[in-house]
Formats: C-alpha cells, sequence, structure tokens
C-alpha cells in the first residue's frame, strides 16, 4: 500500500499563512474603508458587542484569535455548540476575552499536555466565565 503525503509540506504551510495574513490584511481595509465612508465603527461595534477599539483589535487579531477557546471548552467538558445555542453572547465575549489573551502559548501548552483541566485558572482570562458554566453542567 502506498501512502500519500503533502507534497512539500514547508511550502504548503508557507502559502496558508500567507493566505491567512492575505485575508486579515482585506478584512484590515474593509474595515478602514467603511470608517472613512461611514465616519464611524460604532454600529458595527455595537452589534458584535463590543468597543469600536476592541473591533479594531479583534480584526488585527485575525481569524486565529480564539483558536485555543474550542480546545479549551472540550478539555473541561464544556459543550461548545449547547454554549453557542444557549448563551450566543457570552460565548462571543469568551472569544474576544480570548482574542486578546497574553497567555497564549502557555495555553498551548497546556492543551497539548492535556494539563489543562488542573491548571487553567492560573492563566485564562475566562477562568471565571469556565468556572459558572461548569458549576452549572
Amino acid at each position: 500500500m502506498i501512502t500519500q503525503r503533502a507534497p512539500f509540506p514547508i511550502v504548503t504551510k508557507a502559502i496558508k499563512l500567507f493566505g491567512d495574513w492575505l485575508k486579515q490584511r482585506r478584512e484590515l481595509h474593509e474595515l478602514m474603508e467603511y470608517d472613512e465612508e461611514f465616519g464611524t465603527l460604532e454600529p458595527v461595534a455595537r452589534e458584535l458587542n463590543v468597543a469600536p477599539t476592541d473591533l479594531d483589535s479583534l480584526v488585527r487579531q485575525g481569524p486565529q484569535g480564539a483558536n485555543e477557546l474550542p480546545s479549551m471548552l472540550a478539555a473541561l467538558d464544556i459543550d461548545e455548540a449547547t454554549l453557542r445555542r444557549a448563551e450566543p453572547a457570552l460565548l462571543r465575549d469568551m472569544e474576544r476575552v480570548c482574542s486578546f489573551c497574553a497567555h497564549k502559548r502557555r495555553c498551548d501548552q497546556e492543551l497539548a499536555a492535556h494539563t489543562t483541566a488542573v491548571n487553567y485558572v492560573e492563566y485564562c482570562e475566562n477562568a471565571d466565565t469556565i468556572d459558572a458554566l461548569r458549576l452549572t453542567n
């Protein structure tokens, strides 16, 4: 049996990273165009329940800004889909907090080591919310 490997995995990863960066640049450009056209980002920010300054920062973080949150929730036996249906605003707020987190490296390490459930309270800025969610489960 012949197993197929992706040719040139480093090149493939570089192309994906460049594509992600390009997408983020387009989103920033669209945000700036909207701001120039309408003079304010407040309606968009209000719709997303964030401050206008946070909106700019969130777009700069890119779509991967809260990548750790689904894994964190799964590691702590919190069903993201159920949370999304029951408390969409709460989940969006958790994503916002996760996007601004300064402890991403530690979070990634804990997730990889499967020690999240033991140590998340030490570094996760969503720890209080997670604790409250875990009490309701």
